[in-house]
């Protein structure tokens, strides 16, 4: 056809090559599809995400097909008129297929771990390259990837070079007028589909969001398109009218006395009266991607988690727990600082930030208290360590070099090693102690020690069957079985120890994992991501506390405040935080704030429902938590998401001022 309408060779390759480029694209797109999760879509469902799809692939194609027209045009390095331009351009042709592979095998890689499409995040593993590259050696096969991006490097170039081949035997049919008319229409139509769409704006990734849910979203998007479109989000710092005139929002939901002069947030804190509480024990335990729908507490038929479920049972048991963010470093930081980590940058955290690395704890009012951290790897990792040791005073804390037990994999020792080896420094503690246990074996590579193939064992469920309830492979389901068998062994050591009958464990996910939660919650949970921030939240004190569950929104932002009040202490608190069992603390004022660093949106749940704003475009909405009937446009209806919209921003714009003015007192 180019033939007969006497087209330039440059261009009929150009063509070409985009052709080869977008059918790979396409056909990638599908395997996303039809190889991981989902999520209760059917084939049928995706189209509107495969066509917005196609338009994605089509504006990061043209990018490259625009490259190659402008320079291609230089008579100097022309590729058929010049054999110096020749050389150039298959050298060109073989880069662009090289980055074409690794970044889609990095975007599987991606996707398969956190179900998100590549994003500027990934650079977050750059900060603990030693421990990120011993994670991915022993979670992929690392080897067949070498081998896939050599050989698919070759395929593409391949097809491209038998292209160019082809064409450049072909006669040379053309004229001036033709060439000229060619080279327009082509740039016209390059610039049209990189810009996307007719109108004022252009196609942007947030555009994804529009199909409804998150998977589609993802299905649509490619990794080029989210990850340079989430390298470029770098906003920082605050707004300080912003962060005034959310002081009267907040009140009455976190009693600030902050004013528009002073901007403290500080609240003094008394002990609860006729508390028959006399300093016990605290130890908390941050359980490593323990997302809710996955375990048993929410009837998950898989019954993974029985004897947590036990717990639950026997002790104070909230049900609708959220952290505010994704990742464990954030989740970490929301637990000990009282703050959302609202670092909007992806690729890195809070923690990580020199200028915020200076924070109040709330750990640090447990005075008389020892105060131990017990993790089975490195806190070197995303700079755990300055954020611990540089604000809780008098801490000991002990990692992978401070055991017996050996290392199994690249998070340290095994979770029931951990256990074990904190119950032994547990019963030595003469004071009262305030201890953290950090886990960490319900991540990839789900590592099962040999020690315990006999007492723990692994099962084998069909993979339908696993899709269906949350978990993408037997490998996963026993991990997350494996936390349930850790937790047992710790309590059952702990029973027999002295300190366990005035001791107080708190056990809170560091986050979720987001997925398909199926018929367990509402649709809502899936297509709007809850499932990545629910997480069961624990209080376990048998014969100190009755048992109980609660349905009040919480959060990890919640812990400290509400330890601080179960052991009667007097407490400064600086931040977020509030104590969920204070009798003042009504459904009413319940909720629980989420940021998104990686889709890039603030949201809120409160009551039944779920409001969030996507912080690039100014889109909102608003949805049921309750039942997947559709929330209507009624008066009601507006002036809750008004509220919703009201809060949410306050407390983000509040939590970036408070990351760096939430300093200890000397």
């Amino acid at each position: 056809m180019f033939q007969r309408l006497k087209i330039p060779k440059l261009i009929r390759w150009i063509f070409s090559t985009g052709i080869i480029f977008l059918l790979l694209m396409i056909a990638l797109r599908l395997c996303l599809f039809f190889f991981f999760d989902k999520q209760g879509n059917h084939f049928t469902d995706i189209f509107p995400a495969l066509f917005l799809g196609l338009r994605y692939d089509l504006k990061m194609i043209s990018i490259l097909l625009m490259f190659m027209l402008i320079f291609g045009s230089i008579p100097y390095i022309h590729p058929f008129n010049s054999s110096r331009g020749k050389g150039i351009w298959l050298i060109i042709i073989g880069l662009a297929s090289f980055i074409f592979i690794f970044f889609y095998s990095v975007d599987f890689a991606h996707y398969s771990y956190l179900s998100q499409r590549l994003n500027a995040s990934v650079l977050n593993y750059l900060a603990d390259t030693s421990i990120s590259m011993n994670m991915v050696w022993q979670t992929y096969p690392v080897i067949k990837i070498i081998i896939l991006l050599i050989v698919g490097t070759w395929f593409i170039r391949f097809l491209v070079v038998t292209s160019y081949l082809k064409i450049k035997k072909n006669p040379y049919l053309t004229t001036k007028r033709n060439t000229l008319i060619s080279y327009v229409a082509s740039f016209l139509l390059f610039a049209f589909f990189i810009f996307g769409r007719i109108g004022q704006f252009n196609l942007r990734w947030s555009d994804a969001f529009e199909l409804g849910s998150d998977y589609k979203a993802n299905l649509a998007l490619n990794p080029f398109q989210t990850f340079f479109s989430s390298l470029k989000f770098r906003h920082s710092g605050y707004d300080q009218t912003k962060v005034l005139n959310s002081i009267p929002v907040l009140n009455p939901y976190f009693g600030f006395t902050a004013t528009d002069t002073s901007m403290l947030f500080e609240r003094d804190i008394s002990p609860k009266k006729n508390s028959s509480v006399n300093k016990p024990n605290v130890i908390v335990v941050i359980c490593e991607s323990f997302s809710a729908y996955k375990s048993s507490m929410f009837g998950n038929p898989l019954n993974t988690t029985p004897f947590f479920n036990e717990m639950s049972r026997n002790g104070i048991f909230f049900e609708r727990c959220f952290t505010p963010t994704y990742g464990t470093a954030r989740g970490v930081w929301a637990i000990v600082t009282g703050i959302p980590d609202v670092e909007e940058i992806a690729s890195t955290t809070s923690s990580r930030n020199p200028k915020a690395v200076d924070q109040h704890s709330i750990i640090n009012d447990f005075e008389g208290y020892n105060k131990l951290y017990f993790l089975g790897g490195s806190a070197s990792w995303a700079n755990i360590r300055g954020l611990l040791d540089n604000n809780i005073r008098g801490l000991r804390l002990y990692e992978q070099d401070s055991y017996n037990a050996p290392k199994i994999d690249v998070w340290g020792i095994s979770d029931k090693n951990l256990f074990l080896e904190a119950n032994m420094v547990l019963k030595k503690q003469t004071a009262p102690f305030f201890a953290v246990i950090q886990t960490a074996d319900n991540h990839r590579p789900y590592t099962i020690p040999e020690e315990d193939r006999q007492a723990f064992h692994k099962i084998t469920v069909p993979q339908d069957s696993l899709t269906k309830f949350g978990f993408e492979s037997n490998d996963e389901m026993n991990a997350f079985r494996y936390t349930d068998f850790g937790y047992r062994t710790f309590i059952e050591a702990a029973q027999k120890e002295k300190y366990f009958n005035n001791t107080i464990f708190l056990f809170v996910g560091d986050h979720g994992i987001p997925g398909n939660a199926g018929d367990m919650f509402p649709k809502s949970w899936t297509d709007q991501r809850l499932t990545a921030e629910h997480v069961p939240l624990l209080i376990y004190a048998p014969g100190i506390l009755q048992s109980r569950r609660i349905s009040s929104l919480c959060s990890q932002l919640d812990v400290l405040p509400t330890l601080a009040g179960l052991c009667n202490i007097s407490y400064r608190n600086t931040t977020f935080g509030r104590d969920i069992l204070d009798s003042t603390y009504g459904d009413a004022k319940a909720l629980s704030f989420i940021f998104d660093p990686d889709q890039q949106y603030v949201g809120l749940v409160k009551g039944d429902f779920l409001f969030r704003k996507q912080l690039k475009t100014g889109k909102e909405e608003i949805v049921s938590v309750k039942n997947n009937q559709p929330v209507d446009g009624s008066a009601e209806n507006d002036a809750t998401k008004k509220e919703m919209k009201s809060i949410t921003e306050s407390i983000f714009e509040t939590a970036k001022y408070l990351l760096f003015h939430n300093k200890k007192k000397k």
